[in-house]
């Protein structure tokens, strides 16, 4: 099974990285400066315990990959970039081809079904910065974090067991559950506060921005209840998450930053809201639930974002009072 990793950025470059490091066969995907550094010296994976770069093939554009039998697509890009890497890799790889979703909402599966037979979805909990050309940084080890998948919309096949024994062995925690997409409504609640920790630096130790997050939950399970969706526990991963150990400092740097905060950080001039708090404000117009919150979470990050502002620059105060 070779991967072939479109958008070996954060999550793409972490995960195609330490699966090469264990000797699966691996091609990454990237764009620019980042595609550039790995194609020169390789791509460097830096964690609390050590430090390695590895030799991993890359290619700017899928179209440069000879697809084969036996491949897998791994998506790894944000959702604002799903549709057109889709489009694209539908006119070079076979419709059979197995596609992965590895991230984060719940729309990227329904776009991939549209063109490719087998969609697996994948819930993904790693910590991971990804700032510098080339160059991954991961905060916790030796485990590096949980990546559990099931087929799309529901179920397992050789395939969902062929990808989570292959990460079981690549530093990794790997489920496959056929409830795939409960494991991963559960993880929406918590990317809700991507918007908060990107416009205020945390969702947690400032109490407006932790008010901020429990509302726009709050509005999310309501919405999901509304729409009859099935979402995992709050405990459903308590035990394997605390088996990861402690956030730990890479190099001595502070890699708390999230996907959002990282985009802000970039000046990418796009974030994911739409498809994180905006998937709540869709299923509250669907369902007639006033969802306030995460409208305002979405149009702020949104902002921040068009108009390159720096992340933790806006306070939960201020967001607050808007509502």
């Amino acid at each position: 099974m070779r991967y072939v990793i479109l958008g070996a950025g954060a999550v793409g470059g972490g995960m195609g990285g330490r699966l090469f490091e264990s000797g699966h066969d691996v091609v990454l995907v990237a764009r620019g400066a980042h595609q550039a550094a790995i194609a020169s010296r390789g791509i460097e994976l830096r964690d609390p315990d050590r430090s390695v770069t590895l030799p991993v093939p890359s290619v700017k554009r899928p179209s440069e990959v000879a697809w084969k039998v036996g491949d897998v697509a791994v998506l790894a890009t944000k959702t604002q970039h799903t549709e057109p890497l889709l489009a694209e890799l539908a006119e070079c790889a076979p419709a059979s081809t197995p596609v992965v979703c590895a991230q984060n909402g719940v729309e990227n599966e329904r776009m991939a079904l549209r063109r490719f037979s087998n969609v697996q979805a994948m819930r993904v909990y790693f910590s991971v910065t990804h700032l510098e050309p080339g160059l991954i940084e991961l905060p916790f080890a030796p485990l590096s974090g949980l990546l559990d998948l099931g087929r799309y919309p529901a179920g397992v096949d050789e395939v969902s067991e062929q990808i989570a024994a292959d990460l079981n062995e690549s530093t990794f925690g790997s489920l496959a559950d056929p409830h795939i997409m409960a494991r991963k409504y559960r993880k929406l609640l918590s990317n809700l506060g991507n918007a908060i920790e990107a416009a205020c630096g945390s969702r947690v130790a400032d109490p407006f921005a932790k008010e901020l997050w429990e509302r726009a939950q709050d509005e999310a399970l309501q919405c999901f209840a509304a729409a009859g969706i099935e979402v995992g526990p709050p405990d459903l991963d308590t035990e394997r998450m605390a088996a990861m150990g402690p956030y730990r400092l890479v190099a001595g740097h502070d890699l708390s930053g999230g996907s959002s905060w990282q985009s802000l950080a970039r000046k990418t001039g796009n974030v994911e809201a739409d498809w994180l708090n905006g998937e709540i404000v869709l299923l509250g117009r669907l369902h007639e639930i006033s969802t306030p919150v995460n409208s305002l979470l979405q149009a702020t990050a949104n902002r921040m974002a068009a108009e390159t502002i720096a992340p933790a620059t806006i306070r939960g105060e201020d967001l607050l009072a808007q509502l």
